[in-house]
């Protein structure tokens, strides 16, 4: 039970956690700055010639990051995810490399994924389709989580990434799928223990016939359940049953839905720290500064 009176306003400090630099060291790509390099691998770097932990680190050719995250993972440094990610040094902006998912966090890089609210209408209100992760899942198992939400691959849109986990998360069509309207963007950084989370979410509303079942297809989701989007909005104002990431993204559905009032001050707090992060690392504070 939260003990402040902003029960929804601590999920967005609790994913707002990253001072920089901190401990960190900056990392420029390409000229670009582009992220914090974690002390773990800051002695590494120096040995490649890369720089050092008082003058920074830099990599001049953004295309020699996908083997060096290669490297440092035969080495240990990561666990491999098998899964390439495109490296954008900011919010809009480009890709201008790709390294393994693993490594973004070691390197403070910013990470892009989406999150898709599967809602159904009833008669006596909204519903909403939850997951539980599955107990083996790398990172929060056993959480529960939404119905689709994943990280976009290298060389993929949103959008196509959305298509791609409704198949293997939930086994919904690419028909069904996108019909999928973007609703919002959600920003920001973290320390996690993998490292620093620097996030940007492409948020996501289905709206799904009353006979639609979910099937896991990747294994990854232990089971689903629908719920009345009042025991979901008791469930992230009372507790942190939901994956970390995903209490931001309901509390944007809830403000949208007016369970909270978008233009009360606690409602437009929340608004503007989902938009813009209340973190110094949140994506796109350089390039978009929160208005006064």
């Amino acid at each position: 039970m939260p003990s402040d009176d902003t029960p929804f306003l601590r999920h967005l400090r609790q994913c707002n956690t990253a001072v920089v630099p901190g401990n960190r060291f900056a990392f420029s790509l390409g000229g670009q700055p582009a992220g914090w390099i974690d002390p773990a691998i800051a002695d590494r770097l120096e040995q490649e010639g890369l720089g050092s932990r008082t003058e920074g680190f830099a990599l001049a050719n953004p295309a020699d990051l996908e083997a060096l995250g290669e490297k440092l993972a035969q080495e240990g440094f990561y666990r491999s995810h098998h899964e390439l990610f495109d490296v954008r040094v900011d919010v809009g902006q480009p890709a201008i490399a790709r390294i393994d998912r693993g490594a973004l966090p070691l390197f403070g890089l910013v990470a892009i994924g989406v999150h898709m609210n599967g809602l159904v209408r009833k008669q006596n209100g909204l519903y909403l389709w939850t997951g539980r992760r599955a107990r083996n899942k790398r990172l929060d198992p056993g959480k529960l989580d939404h119905l689709v939400a994943g990280g976009v691959p290298a060389g993929h849109s949103p959008a196509e990434a959305l298509l791609k986990e409704a198949a293997e998360e939930a086994s919904i069509t690419p028909e069904i799928a996108a019909q999928a309207q973007e609703v919002s963007r959600i920003v920001y950084a973290l320390n996690r223990p993998e490292g620093l989370r620097r996030d940007i979410l492409y948020c996501y509303d289905l709206f799904l016939p009353e006979d639609f079942t979910p099937e896991a297809a990747d294994g990854e989701v232990e089971s689903f359940s629908l719920i009345k989007l009042e025991e979901a909005f008791e469930l992230v104002r009372e507790t942190d049953e939901f994956k970390f990431n995903v209490n931001l993204v309901l509390i944007d559905l809830f403000l949208r839905h007016g369970l909270i009032n978008p233009t009360s001050p606690e409602g437009q707090a929340l608004q503007r720290g989902l938009a813009y992060g209340l973190s110094p690392a949140s994506p796109g504070k350089a390039l978009s500064p929160e208005p006064v």
